[in-house]
């Protein structure tokens, strides 16, 4: 079903008023820095304290959140998606949505249906926008997603997709870095999405990190602050909200918030020299917004409340100590870290007691709605708290733009998203991440005149963005097109013994053998499938699909190469370095340690081969 509210694209319809409100014209040019103290006495400032003044409490309340909803149309959506907004939302559609709760964001995901191919994207962010714009007192909404690329990707092809932060943090560029950014926030505009929740600022220096992993940069804080700070200023010159998250930093815990409720063990020096250094460059390059994180950090509060809901944490060090006025938005709400210890009626209340801007995600909008206004009703809360974080949102919709044009055109998808322009930038980035970590007896580069015949296997874990892979079909249909004759056989991340078997079995026919490896731990049923290959004489090509620590779980394999992900683009760039098409460049941005002692070292931080 299409949106026929929207037009084609939504570039013909528009509301009835050219602009929000006539009080802010000219906002957008008066608004290009970030917010500080200093725009109090500002003309501009005044005309976005009127818009508060004049609304009502429930809009404000409103205004706070940034909610889901599924279907790929604001008011025409599948059955099946109005019927779980029924169920969760008590809504049906995002418009409906929007008129009841007057939302201040909306956030896109895959799972909900929301992102289906560029054009429908911009149709329903048009639709949206259109939805809010058209109530009493209306204003644009924030919309966002989480495209961090690599393996967090809401938006796929035809979009372009670039490597994930590892695989940057690999390619050490803040070049590469500054153009991820300005590229992928064009296409994001151009759709109507304004808000990123990337990139990644956290320090991962624990291996076992289930939850960020190849989500951040590195393990070294000044690498990662120096590439967080280019890509945010990528973002910004595409006119998208960029957002730094997790603070105060979760680069070190072996537990996925998600699902448990993480700790943070360092000391208050420790975090200033490692989690606050990317967090610090982030603020410096104007960052727009910071995304909390749901762990309890002692060494900062020792209330033993998450960071999200941490008033001595997010008022006292991110805007007392380091200076920040610009939006906090909270990670999302119905994740169990931030649930552990309070009701999902207390949880949106205490957020901004703690000094949190927006809401993001409450499992029951409607539960924290009400939460939130009978706190302010009841005396918890006041209007003026309601007011700081209401104009601290307002600012940023004013400097992206949002106040004066809110709609995405078909012109602007057409002319912007997946051009052969911008994929061309991510492949050739892709090339400079790539890292070989053993090349013994120069196993690499293979030569389709010498080894014409290889076979691809290994796990195919599910595409980040649902229009990818899956893995070992890419990598068997890029080495094909680099003139070997691969044939791909999956055999996923726990390999049967029938699997292992069928796999050995199919390697006596190869010249050479490419396997993905997939998270390998000590007792993974991976590490049956490479010894046997490896026992079949057949030269045996790893390649690390996701943490490059696999590396250590396999001393016998000759040649290794880490791709920090399974995207298309990062697997056809090991392609061309497995066929010597092009140098591996990438180097280590973390350290990789013994698998049989984790207190040595085996390969360092920086390391890195090359042809």
């Amino acid at each position: 079903m299409h949106d026929s509210s929207t037009g084609s694209t939504g570039n013909t319809a528009r509301p009835s008023r050219r602009t929000v409100l006539a009080a802010t014209a000219g906002l957008t040019a008066a608004l290009t820095a970030p917010a500080t103290a200093a725009h109090a006495a500002t003309p501009n400032e005044r005309k976005l304290r009127a818009l508060v003044s004049r609304m009502t409490l429930e809009e404000k309340v409103g205004q706070l959140f940034v909610m889901r909803v599924y279907g790929h149309s604001a008011t025409a959506p599948d059955q099946a998606d109005i019927d779980a907004n029924l169920k969760e939302i008590g809504v049906r559609t995002a418009a409906e949505l929007i008129e009841k709760y007057r939302v201040g964001g909306i956030i896109y995901f895959t799972w909900a249906h929301n992102t289906r191919d560029p054009h429908q994207i911009a149709d329903l962010s048009n639709g949206i926008q259109r939805a809010s714009l058209e109530q009493p007192r209306g204003l644009p909404l924030l919309i966002a997603t989480d495209q961090e690329h690599g393996i967090v990707c809401r938006v796929g092809k035809p979009a372009t997709l670039f490597p994930g932060a590892m695989a940057i943090g690999a390619g050490r560029s803040r070049s590469d870095a500054r153009t991820l950014g300005r590229v992928s926030g064009a296409e994001l505009r151009a759709m109507g999405i304004n808000q990123d929740y990337s990139p990644d600022a956290d320090v991962n220096v624990n291996p076992a990190n289930p939850v960020i992993g190849v989500r951040s940069f590195g393990a070294d804080p000044d690498a990662v602050a120096a590439l967080v700070a280019a890509e945010v200023r990528g973002y910004q010159a595409s006119r998208v909200a960029a957002t730094a998250k997790h603070f105060p930093g979760h680069g070190d815990t072996a537990v996925d918030s998600h699902t448990g409720f993480p700790v943070i063990t360092h000391s208050r020096d420790l975090w200033e020299k490692l989690d606050a250094v990317p967090f610090r460059a982030a603020i410096e390059a104007g960052i727009d917004s910071v995304m909390t994180a749901h762990i309890q950090f002692p060494a900062l509060d020792d209330s033993g409340d998450p960071a999200t809901l941490s008033h001595p944490i997010l008022t006292g060090i991110l805007r007392g100590e380091l200076g920040y006025d610009g939006v906090v938005v909270t990670d999302s709400l119905g994740m169990e870290g931030v649930r552990t210890k309070y009701g999902d009626d207390r949880v949106p209340v205490l957020a901004l007691k703690a000094g949190v801007d927006q809401l993001l995600n409450p499992p029951s909008i409607d539960v924290a709605w009400h939460a939130v206004l009978n706190a302010v009703q009841n005396g918890e809360l006041t209007e003026a708290r309601l007011d700081e974080s209401i104009l601290r949102i307002l600012r940023l919709k004013a400097r992206l733009g949002l106040l004066d044009q809110a709609y995405a055109t078909r012109a602007g998808v057409d002319r912007t998203v997946g051009t052969e322009s911008h994929l061309a930038t991510a492949d050739r980035i892709a090339e400079r991440t790539t890292t070989l970590l053993v090349n013994e007896d120069d196993t690499l580069p293979l030569d389709p005149r010498t080894a014409p015949r290889i076979l691809v296997v290994g796990a195919d874990p599910a595409s980040p963005s649902g229009t990818t892979g899956p893995p070992t079909s890419v990598l068997a249909g890029a080495l094909t097109e680099l003139g070997f004759t691969a044939t791909a056989l999956s055999t996923g991340t726990a390999p049967s013994a029938t699997t292992v078997a069928k796999a050995v079995a199919a390697a006596q026919d190869a010249d050479a053998v490419v396997v993905g490896t997939y998270n390998v731990t000590a007792g993974s049923a991976q590490r049956t499938l490479v010894e046997q290959l490896l026992a079949t004489g057949r030269p045996v090509v790893a390649v690390a699909i996701r943490n490059p620590y696999d590396v250590a779980q396999f001393p016998a394999v000759k040649a290794y190469l880490a791709a920090y992900s399974w995207t298309d683009v990062e697997l056809r760039a090991t392609a061309r370095v497995i066929a010597g098409r092009v140098d591996p460049r990438g180097r280590l941005p973390v350290p990789v340690q013994r698998a049989d002692d984790p207190t040595q070292v085996l390969y360092p931080l920086g390391h890195g081969l090359t042809y």
